[in-house]
């Protein structure tokens, strides 16, 4: 019996299984990038989505089985792993699902969406409910092909979707390892006051926008100091990234951080789960994350 299923991001399947190995869950089978297990869902970081109420569903054809979906509920999500031609025919049957890229900034899906997927032509697997609220997991957007300097902005805009907040104009934002620009870009554009700290300087663009300021400097030399936001993509060990995050939730001064975290050759499980342990912070894999995770974190209310 499959009790929950995990969907791994592309290229990181070992990662997901290390973790889930890690936690305790048994993984009884792979079906593409989806780890089927027999053991109630478990609180995954690796993980694009998670399907918390999987079911094997025998159908014996391809009107039976969008039948049965229908017959659970209105909005499904297929994953295609194997039988891409019978599930697409499956999937024509199911009322249609909105799936057009997001304009930023903007909140996240909140319609009910299943995931189902064929296990064999006449044996499906379909959960009503499921973590994220996107279809397998990916948080697609409207992009800006001429403003940053970089694809990295969208990462930032699906943390801040994930987080249900974003700065507002003439809050203080500190962008450590800003350079060449793309999170810097990206705050700017909102009308937030942007402290940009890196060694090497900003990209003439983002530099010239208004209210970003460039800092020389290491982000880990800096003293903490009052602001709204905190943001870091600095390229460092995990558990140099956790020190200095400790120290800046320890002084009180942002009210909200976003920070990711990037590993370098092995995956460290044990400095994710020291991210994961402090209060108020939330760790994930993004879609638009690499082999690295994001780190969101909310001062306590009234701090």
């Amino acid at each position: 019996m499959i009790a929950s299923a995990y969907l791994a991001p592309g290229g990181l399947e070992a990662t997901l299984a290390e973790e889930l190995d890690r936690l305790g869950v048994a993984v009884e089978a792979w079906h593409g990038r989806l780890a089927l297990s027999p053991d109630p869902p478990a609180q995954s970081v690796w993980a694009l989505d998670i399907w918390t109420a999987p079911q094997e569903i025998a159908v014996a054809s391809v009107k039976a089985a969008a039948d049965a979906l229908r017959a659970v509920q209105r909005n499904w999500w297929l994953y295609a792993a194997v039988h891409h031609r019978r599930a697409a025919l499956i999937a024509a049957r199911l009322p249609p699902v909105a799936a057009r890229p997001l304009i930023f900034p903007c909140a996240a899906p909140t319609s009910h969406l299943g995931a189902w997927t064929l296990l064999a032509p006449e044996r499906l697997l379909a959960s009503a409910t499921k973590t994220s609220p996107f279809g397998n997991g990916e948080c697609r957007f409207v992009e800006d092909r001429s403003g940053p300097p970089s694809r990295a902005y969208l990462k930032l805009w699906e943390a801040l979707i994930r987080l249900g907040e974003w700065p507002h104009p003439g809050e203080r934002c500190l962008d450590l390892g800003a350079a060449p620009g793309g999170w810097t870009w990206a705050l700017a554009r909102l009308g937030a006051a942007v402290t940009a700290v890196d060694k090497a300087p900003l990209a003439p663009g983002v530099a010239a926008m208004p209210g970003v300021t460039w800092r020389a400097g290491s982000a880990f030399a800096l003293t903490p100091e009052p602001v709204d936001w905190l943001f870091s993509d600095v390229v460092a060990y995990p558990r140099r990234m956790l020190a200095l995050v400790e120290r800046w939730v320890a002084s009180g001064a942002a009210r909200r951080i976003v920070c990711t975290v990037k590993f370098q050759g092995a995956t460290d499980h044990e400095a994710a789960a020291a991210f994961a342990a402090i209060p108020g912070g939330r760790l994930a894999h993004l879609f638009h994350n690499k082999h690295e995770l994001t780190w969101l974190w909310r001062a306590p209310s009234g701090a």
